[in-house]
C-alpha cells in the first residue's frame, strides 16, 4: 500500500476484506503485473491517493458477484479494465469511450484500491472472461496490451512492409513489438546496455534488429536498413528524453512519430525537424472502450506472443525484490501473486 505521498511509502499492510456491493464483483487474484506506473508511484511521480492499495493489471477468479450481475459468475476466470473505477458517464469524454480524458476519472490501484492484495472489489463493467486458450498469467497482460494496442492500431495506419524504430525494450514496449511483427513489419529496437535480457526478448519475438544506444550508431544502422530514406514509423516507449530527438532524427519525411512512454520531465525538442520532414505526432494515451473491444477479438485468436514477455513470478511478499529488478530492467514483465 502507499502510505502517504513522497518517495517510498510504501508498505504490506493487512486491511480488511472488501464487501461485494449488487453491481459489484468480487476477485481473487491470481496475477498482478508491477507496470511502470507502479514504479512512478512508488517516486511519486505520476498522480495518486494515498492511503491506497497499488497495482491494476490483473486476472483472477470470480468468488462472488451481486445479486444485480447477471453476465459473470463465481468460478469465472476473468480479466479487469481497471481505468474506470469511477468515472461520471455524462461528460462528452466517457459518452464517446475516451475515458481516460475524464476529469474526475479514478483507476484501480492509484485512486481505488488496486490489486497487489488478495481480493479486489469491481464494478460489472470492469470484468471480461478470459478467453479458453488464455492462462490466467497471459491475461494479467490485457491493461498493457490495450495500452500497446491503442498505440499500434488506432491512432494511425501503419502497413505491412514498414520501417519501425521501437526505443525501449520493457513490457509495453515488447508487446507493441509482437503488435508490430504480427502486421509484417520491420522493427528495430533499441534499448542500453542494461537492457540486455530484453532485447533478447525482443529478438525471439521476431525484431528485425536490436540496437544498444550505448555502443552502436543508431543513425547509422537506420540508413542502412532503409537505404538512407529514415523509418516510417518510431514508437517511443522508454519514456527516456534523450530518445525522443533521436527518433525524430531517425525519421523518414513526412514520417509518423507516437509517444507511448511517460516521460516525466520536460524536453527539449528540435521544433524544425518536425516541420521540415513534415513529421506527424500522436500521444497514446492507455486505452478507451473500442480498445477492450479489440484486445478481446485478440487475445481470443492468439494473435500476439505474450508468453515470453513474463520472465518473473513472485510472491507479494518479495514485492521489494521485484521492483528492484524492474528498476534495474532485469526483466520482462513481473507477476506478482498473494502469499499470504
Amino acid at each position: 500500500m502507499k502510505t502517504k505521498s513522497g518517495f517510498g511509502n510504501m508498505e504490506l499492510l493487512d486491511i480488511p476484506e472488501p464487501v461485494c456491493g449488487a453491481t459489484e464483483i468480487k476477485i481473487k487474484v491470481h496475477y498482478s503485473g508491477i507496470c511502470g506506473t507502479d514504479l512512478h508511484i512508488y517516486h511519486d511521480s505520476y498522480k495518486n491517493y494515498p492511503p491506497v492499495v497499488i497495482g491494476h493489471e490483473f486476472s483472477g477468479e470470480v468468488v462472488e458477484s451481486g445479486k444485480n450481475v447477471n453476465h459473470i459468475h463465481s468460478g469465472d476466470h476473468v480479466m479487469v479494465l481497471p481505468s474506470i473505477a469511477w468515472i461520471c458517464k455524462k461528460c462528452m469524454y466517457c459518452k464517446q469511450g475516451y475515458y481516460m480524458f475524464c476529469s474526475e476519472r479514478r483507476s484501480i490501484g492509484s485512486g481505488v484500491h488496486g490489486s497487489f492484495t488478495e481480493y479486489v472489489v469491481v464494478n460489472e463493467e470492469m470484468v471480461f472472461k478470459v478467453p479458453p486458450n488464455l492462462s490466467l498469467q497471459e491475461a494479467a497482460l490485457a491493461e498493457p496490451l490495450a495500452c500497446a494496442v491503442q498505440a499500434i492500431e488506432e491512432l494511425t495506419e501503419i502497413h505491412t512492409g514498414d520501417w519501425v524504430l521501437l526505443s525501449g525494450p520493457g513490457p509495453i514496449g515488447l508487446i507493441c513489438l509482437s503488435l508490430l511483427v504480427a502486421k509484417g513489419c520491420n522493427v528495430m529496437v533499441t534499448g542500453t546496455t542494461q537492457d540486455e535480457k530484453r532485447l533478447q526478448i525482443a529478438r525471439e519475438l521476431g525484431a528485425n534488429a536490436v540496437i544498444d544506444v550505448f555502443t552502436e550508431d543508431i543513425e547509422e544502422i537506420v540508413r542502412e536498413k532503409t537505404s538512407g530514406l529514415g523509418v516510417d514509423i518510431a514508437v517511443e516507449c522508454s519514456g527516456a528524453p534523450s530518445a525522443v530527438n533521436t527518433s525524430l532524427q531517425s525519421l523518414k519525411k513526412m514520417g509518423k512519430y507516437i509517444q507511448v512512454g511517460i516521460i516525466g520531465s520536460e524536453v527539449e525538442m528540435d521544433m524544425d525537424t518536425i516541420l521540415y520532414k513534415q513529421l506527424q505526432l500522436f500521444g497514446s494515451y492507455a486505452h478507451s472502450m473500442k480498445t477492450w473491444d479489440k484486445i478481446k477479438k485478440i487475445l481470443s485468436l492468439n494473435a500476439v506472443h505474450l508468453k515470453p514477455i513474463i520472465t518473473d513470478v513472485l510472491p507479494l511478499s518479495a514485492w521489494e525484490r521485484a521492483f528492484e529488478i524492474c528498476e534495474a530492467k532485469e526483466c520482462g514483465k513481473v507477476l506478482l501473486y498473494y502469499d499470504y
